[in-house]
């Protein structure tokens, strides 16, 4: 699929979910009866892994902790890849590696808080988005969402889908806190999963992906793609980037995904040179029109869509940055201070 085709589809859903339509698939209802007779069958190869996920709640950056310092607060919310199902240390999740690294370029503490739920579809971030409200006195300074794949694999309407996430972004900009969404990933690297299957799951994964972007972004939130950035990798190095399941990344797996989230998670901070900030036209960055970037963005690797000018002659207008990925600190948390 084109780019200006995948932007008309990714738009078509994205006003669906504005407006309150349902009706628009991934994909032809032909094709569902041989989807699920390919899902049963992926089903017997693919491993269930570890029921749950490492807990790696706590203060990341202890070091840089003062008297009068008070830790950044990132909370990750999503499915099982937020809350790092498949690796069996804590420092190994996305959420501990991210706030390891946001606290090496801050030099500041960081309190993680995880209400990521393995299985999520994007009708459970409602619940999780309240109890990273819950205190309204803490409220985070920045929170990531990585959701979707259990959206595709479990058939949920992509205007419900895109409507659940833009809702949760609102609410959580309404409370102050910046949003990073790292969006749905390419189903159709998953090594056990056989055609036709890989390629309906990769067309609906990335039509998703952009339909995400477009709901983000419009809602003040900012994306960073996932599907390209770890399929290529996913597909040449299977054994080393999925984990025991054949399913869920592997700790390299994570660290490739945080790599590419951490530097749009510190933009949104305003921890980065302002320089970093403008487009560089050597990388291929600059402005476009939103439901473009968004398509763009699902085609290459760990690409930031974020908004800029808010109206122009073909819409809301974004800026597409391709940020350079930084190796992350591995580190294990110390206990959450005391409220």
């Amino acid at each position: 699929m084109s780019s200006l085709s995948r932007a008309r589809v990714a738009r078509r859903i994205a006003a669906g979910a504005a407006y309150g339509g349902g009706g628009i698939g991934l994909v032809g209802a032909a094709a569902v009866g041989l989807l699920l007779a390919e899902v049963q069958l992926a089903k017997r190869h693919v491993g269930n892994g570890h029921s749950h996920a490492p807990r790696a709640d706590g203060l990341y950056g202890y070091a840089y902790t003062g008297p009068d310092e008070q830790p950044l607060r990132l909370t990750m919310l999503g499915d099982s890849t937020a809350a790092g199902q498949g690796v069996h240390r804590a420092r190994q999740t996305p959420g501990a590696l991210l706030a390891s690294g946001l606290a090496a370029v801050a030099e500041r503490p960081v309190e993680l808080c995880n209400v990521a739920l393995p299985g999520a579809q994007s009708d459970d971030l409602d619940r999780q988005v309240a109890l990273a409200l819950a205190d309204t006195s803490r409220v985070p300074d920045v929170c990531v969402i990585m959701i979707g794949a259990n959206d595709v694999t479990h058939r949920m309407p992509p205007t419900r889908s895109v409507r659940h996430l833009s809702a949760a972004v609102r609410r959580l900009r309404t409370a102050g806190a910046e949003v990073v969404v790292g969006t749905c990933p390419d189903l159709g690297t998953v090594e056990q999963v056989q055609q036709p299957l890989r390629w309906l799951a990769r067309r609906a994964s990335r039509q998703l992906a952009a339909a995400q972007t477009i709901g983000a972004v419009e809602q003040g939130g900012r994306t960073v793609s996932l599907g390209d950035l770890l399929g290529p990798e996913f597909e040449a190095n299977p054994r080393e980037l999925f984990g025991p399941d054949n399913y869920h990344p592997s700790a390299e797996g994570y660290a490739t995904a945080a790599m590419a989230v951490l530097p749009t998670v510190c933009a949104a901070l305003g921890l980065w040179p302002a320089e970093e900030e403008r487009p560089d036209v050597s990388r291929r960055e600059g402005f476009l029109p939103v439901a473009r970037a968004a398509a763009e963005a699902v085609s290459e690797p760990g690409t930031e869509v974020t908004a800029a000018m808010p109206t122009g002659p073909r819409g809301p207008w974004a800026l597409l940055k391709r940020r350079r990925r930084r190796r992350l600190p591995a580190t294990d948390p110390a206990p959450a201070p005391s409220p």
